[in-house]
């Protein structure tokens, strides 16, 4: 397979998930295949939630979409343009992924990026997401069958592998590091995202950072889970701003991590900002649990743009105006680039350079 074609089939990929939105899922004449797919996928997305409890169709179709505009011709050929990638880049290397289930598709960036590199994808899924990415497997390998001899997914054991793609937590990645010392690998761990506000935000900003915070439930490594504000910071403005995603609390999981969170909270005599729906915590962590953000005050932006970059290998990204170097806008964080890589680490060039 040429570059140009995986990348095709990609884009195919793209448009057949551009069918699928919350209350509007159309079919398009101009898809390929839906006579196959389009039905078994629409219903696939609102199995999920009983598959994974936190999959509600609302996450799972803001997932797909969120992929639909990713894989487009445009968007694929800007990616690739900084890489040297031989046409026919089709070897007999296999990258073991091992993929986390924390948010709908949360692996398929790694996916998408060992197939287009022309190496062989052994697939491991989490046990909270085993539906997904295998179906848009098959949807692949419909549009061009050269792609069944590239994917495997696998239940027990990983076994005959060049490479591994794995991702866990802190406590796992120890675990992976060990495993697979012998193999060249990328081990990501634990990270969250963090914003800087002023106090100077508009209410729009304001709105748009709810996203960032309750997208996914906050389950993501780039939901933020951490505002670092100047002394004396009102948090009026913030919770008003927040309001229009009450209704996250009328979801029974959030709603009792809520509560748990929050006793605990008080149980401990932490002094808590609460609206309802959401508490805010003063604590150096980034990692704060469902339903909370945790929050410190900062003297200066130097200071704070100091702290962050000798912190750098907890965080995923930083939202803000533009006052730390390659922030994300508010509302952002959950709507990633193909070049937007998790923990900054290029993969592509580690399955370009890995023998």
């Amino acid at each position: 397979m040429t570059l140009e074609t995986k990348k095709s089939v990609f884009v195919e990929l793209g448009k057949f998930l551009s069918q699928f939105s919350e209350g509007t899922s159309a079919k398009k004449s101009d898809v390929l295949y839906n006579d196959l797919f389009f039905d078994d996928f629409e219903k696939l997305i609102h199995l999920s939630q009983s598959h994974n409890g936190w999959y509600t169709p609302e996450q799972v179709y803001f997932s797909v979409q969120s992929w639909a505009e990713a894989l487009t011709e445009e968007n694929i050929s800007k990616w690739l343009s900084a890489y040297s990638i031989d046409d026919n880049n089709d070897n007999s290397k296999t990258v073991a992924l091992i993929l986390a289930g924390n948010i709908p598709l949360v692996g398929f960036h790694d996916f998408l990026s060992v197939l287009i590199t022309g190496s062989k994808a052994l697939i491991k899924t989490s046990s909270n997401d085993q539906h997904l990415l295998p179906f848009l497997a098959k949807y692949l390998i419909a549009v061009d069958e050269n792609f069944k001899d590239k994917i495997t997914f696998v239940e027990g054991k990983l076994e005959n592998f060049d490479a591994v793609i794995a991702t866990g937590s802190n406590n796992t990645a120890r675990y992976f590091e060990y495993y697979f010392k012998d193999k060249p690998s990328i081990i990501r761990k634990n990270r969250n995202s963090a914003a800087i506000l002023t106090g100077k935000e508009t209410k729009e900003e304001l709105e748009s950072l709810g996203e960032d915070i309750f997208r996914y439930f906050g389950l993501g490594c780039r939901n933020v889970s951490k505002l670092f504000v100047p002394k004396d910071y009102s948090f009026d403005d913030f919770f008003q701003a927040v309001f229009k995603y009450q209704d996250v609390i009328k979801y029974e999981k959030y709603a009792n991590n809520y509560d748990y969170n929050k006793a605990v909270f008080l149980m401990s005599n932490f002094k808590l900002i609460d609206n309802g729906f959401l508490t805010l915590k003063e604590d150096t962590s980034y990692a704060s649990p469902i339903s909370s953000v945790f929050y410190e005050y900062y003297d200066s932006i130097e200071e704070l743009t100091e702290r962050l970059a000798s912190d750098q290998d907890q965080i995923q990204c930083i939202v803000s105006r533009d006052f730390i170097p390659n922030s994300t806008a508010f509302g952002k964080t959950q709507k990633p680039q193909l070049w937007d890589y998790a923990d900054n680490v290029d993969t592509i060039t580690f399955l370009l350079t890995t023998k």
